[in-house]
């Protein structure tokens, strides 16, 4: 199916997203923030940083855990996602360009900026996905999801590549400012051409109920479906281990190993071409032999690369690892989606992959409270942190396997 000119620029404004919010993803909590925050604002000697990061990303997560699904009830009945959109992305980039401004000491200000950031960006994909199936017919939805996945890649590395003179000369503000001003750039063209908000009879207040409602109704049903209970429980741990190794490994890197920033930016690279090459490389695999198959394996994967990152010793070690950690990344989000899709009655799809949203979004806050716990309370030892994360993959596994089979 052919689009018009004017649909074909609403697609590009739409994917022109994915690639300004990639900027943002890559240089802040991945890298370079993290990093600078845990081990210069507040001091990680003895593990205190990692406490304080764990805390922003569990907090994050939690905030938008809870009022995603409202939100989204909001934007969809009030007709408000356009306007809800840019909200949550101005507050998100503000945010980015104040954390120049923060010093050695200034912890509670930077975990508030932080916070803010991070959910102003999380917030804002609930309404920015929400448009991929006003904008393409449903046998175009594929490709341009793809293509915005795609130009999310070239995003992150575009960001990381304008930040790193800067980062190279010590100039952290600056990197944090262009972050920001990178991130509003490639936004405008979406707040420009996507459709505009409709006028809508539904108050906001109404919306408000409906939305719990709808996230209740959903949550009923799969607790009382058992197999689908199961292996919501199975992914919201497992979710939670990867997440984690992902959001924490820029400071176990920089602290324990010693990357300076400009390696961290270039083991962050490692992970985004590993994670794309990984998702192709599982994706027949998946058809052929199934999802919960395939995810049981991808489990053993993760696991080894818990145990293996406890061990690493050396700089070079560790680009190994972060490479068997790419290419797992966006495979077991694969496989986990399409087990999902298997276990979901007809009728049923929207409610349920909400709630499987929701669950995502959840799968983010035990994970770093456990890593920042663990480095408190053993001196600083990160190696312990990361080790500390196998549970999730053991929970998750035992978990699984409780689900039903999905060839």
């Amino acid at each position: 199916m052919k689009t018009s000119i004017m649909d074909k620029k609403i697609i590009a404004a739409w994917c022109s997203y994915d690639f300004a919010n990639s900027i943002y993803y890559a240089v802040i909590p991945s890298t370079i923030w993290s990093s600078y925050y845990a081990n210069y604002i507040v001091g990680n000697s003895n593990g205190l940083g990692d406490l304080w990061w764990g805390r922003a990303v569990s907090t994050t997560m939690l905030v938008v855990a809870i009022i995603s699904p409202i939100m989204g009830a909001i934007a969809d009945q009030a007709q408000i996602k356009k306007r809800l959109l840019a909200i949550y992305t101005v507050f998100s980039i503000i945010a980015t360009c104040l954390l120049g401004l923060i010093a050695p000491g200034m912890i509670l200000l930077g975990f508030l900026l932080s916070v803010i950031s991070f959910v102003g960006l999380e917030g804002a994909l609930v309404f920015y996905n929400s448009y991929l199936p006003e904008i393409a017919p449903s046998d175009y939805q594929g490709r341009v999801s793809g293509w915005g996945f795609a130009l999310g890649y070239a995003g992150s590395l575009f960001g990381l590549l304008i930040i790193l003179p800067f980062v190279r000369q010590n100039q952290y503000s600056l990197a944090f400012l262009i972050t920001g001003i990178g991130f509003l750039l490639f936004t405008i063209p979406s707040l420009i051409w996507l459709p505009k908000d409709a006028h809508a009879g539904v108050s906001v207040m109404e919306a408000a109920k409906s939305g719990l409602k709808l996230t209740w109704e959903a949550l009923q049903l799969a607790w009382h479906t058992p197999q689908m209970r199961n292996y919501l429980f199975a992914y919201l741990f497992f979710e939670d281990g990867t997440n984690t190794i992902i959001n924490m490994s820029a400071i176990f890197a920089s602290k324990t190993l010693g990357f300076n920033a400009t390696e961290l930016i270039l083991l962050f690279a490692v992970v985004q071409i590993s994670a794309l090459l990984g998702s192709l490389a599982w994706a027949k695999p998946t058809d052929r032999f199934g999802p919960k198959k395939i995810i049981s394996i991808l489990l053993i994967q993760w696991a080894i690369v818990v145990i293996t990152t406890y061990f690493v010793q050396t700089k070079t070690q560790f680009f190994v690892v972060a490479v068997l950690a790419g290419t797992g990344l966006g495979a077991i989000q694969s496989a986990s989606r399409a087990m999902m899709s298997l276990l979901i009655p007809t009728g049923k799809e929207a409610e349920l992959f909400g709630l499987y949203a929701l669950c995502g979004k959840s799968a983010s806050i035990m994970g770093p409270i456990l890593f920042g716990a663990v480095s408190v309370y053993s001196g600083g030892n990160q190696r312990l942190s990361i080790l500390s994360i196998l549970v999730f993959y053991v929970i998750g596994g035992l978990l699984l396997r409780r689900s039903p089979r999905s060839k």
